[in-house]
């Protein structure tokens, strides 16, 4: 999850340095006024538009007890005073030395929505009077969000431990596809390859696929066994010219589904439950009767030398 996480890390570090001198410019004027339950709420009010995206603004003792109102946009929020916020997730992590500390998402107790709040230390004279805190709604927030692009590499996740327990009280029981599955995997390359559909699933168990189709990509067909057992499905999807942006080239296709049927007769113990490919992402996706699954690029699974073969060998 290293590229996943490095993209929320940058969205983080902006946030973090929108924050910074107004935090603390804010901060320091709390600390002139700090005990003065009046002064505090009002310049929290007018500070609240400074602190960009803020959808509330307080301050909290050093226990973590509101001393202010909440300032927002339609005015102060009276009920908040005294509300203790020392058990709430960004009170359990830990300040850094310089006084900022954005905290990790979560959910908000009141609207259940993933939030934000950052606490910046207020001193006088070295000693600490509390914090300044600022909630943030992550919908309000204009980071520039790039589309996290999945990682090109092998991926395997473990899974219902339930069903790796009793996995050797399994065997594989022949499906329907089982027994079509020549016919049926030459039905769905032709509407991968000739009618536009983009990423597909089948699931061999119990003999159906998902279907998602580049002229209508937010929908997904399901087609049972009758539909993927007769040619005549393709009648049903007009002709589409196969993607030239796509990952996967069109003469790939039948050879990824070879390696399913290869993966479903392997073993009558471990043997894939379902196997799906995207052309645009070119990644092949594989779940196993011990609910295993790998993620792999297509090109890899593809390689008969490659290192997954090599395990599954």
């Amino acid at each position: 999850m290293s590229d996943l996480k490095s993209s929320v890390a940058r969205q983080r570090l902006a946030l973090f340095n929108m924050l910074v001198e107004p935090m603390a410019f804010i901060a320091g004027r709390c600390a002139a006024v700090w005990g003065d339950r009046a002064a505090l709420d009002a310049l929290l009010l007018e500070a609240l538009g400074t602190i960009p995206h803020s959808r509330y603004v307080y301050g909290l003792d050093s226990a973590g007890v509101q001393v202010t109102a909440n300032a927002a946009a339609e005015g102060l929020i009276e009920a908040d005073l005294g509300r203790d916020r020392s058990g709430r997730p960004y009170m359990q992590e830990t300040m850094p030395p310089h006084g900022l500390l954005l905290s990790e998402a979560y959910i908000s107790q009141r609207a259940l929505r993933p939030s934000l709040t950052a606490l910046r230390r207020i001193e006088r004279d070295g000693v600490q009077l509390g914090y300044l805190g600022a909630d943030f709604d992550l919908r309000d927030l204009p980071l520039t969000r790039e589309v996290y692009c999945e990682p090109s590499r092998w991926q395997q996740l473990r899974g219902d431990p339930a069903i790796r327990g009793s996995l050797f009280e399994q065997r594989r029981v022949e499906s329907l596809i089982d027994r079509h599955i020549d016919q049926v995997l030459a039905v769905l390359e032709e509407l991968v390859v000739e009618s536009g559909v983009f990423h597909c699933k089948i699931h061999f168990s119990s003999s159906r696929a998902t279907v998602w189709l580049v002229s209508d990509p937010f929908r997904y067909r399901l087609l049972g066994f009758e539909e993927l057992a007769d040619p005549d499905v393709c009648l049903a999807y007009p002709h589409c010219p196969y993607p030239p942006d796509a990952r996967i080239d069109a003469d790939q296709v039948r050879s990824i589904l070879k390696g399913f049927k290869r993966l479903r007769y392997a073993d009558d113990i471990i043997y894939l439950r379902s196997g799906s490919l995207n052309i645009f992402n070119g990644l092949v996706a594989l779940n196993f009767s011990c609910d295993g699954s790998h993620y792999l690029p297509h090109t890899e699974f593809l390689d008969p030398q490659s290192t997954f073969w090599q395990s599954v060998s």
